[in-house]
């Protein structure tokens, strides 16, 4: 489809509104998808360290007293 203007453009021969709304949604779902998952894997990251420092404790302390 051949555009005579960046109006023409943005307008999509009527169904502009419809055309820029899917797009927008969908990058919309996709950018807070792409946070959601950055964020759960700083918490999944910071819960190992955790219990890697729980268990190197433990491991001291059992190991002081034998």
């Amino acid at each position: 489809m051949k555009f005579d203007s960046f109006a023409d453009f943005i307008d999509m021969g009527g169904y502009g509104f419809f055309v820029w709304l899917a797009y927008g949604v969908t990058f919309g779902c996709l950018g807070i998808l792409i946070l959601h998952s950055l964020s759960q894997k700083k918490k999944v990251l910071t819960e190992i360290a955790k219990k890697m420092t729980r268990e190197d404790r433990l491991k001291e302390s059992r190991g002081k007293k034998s």
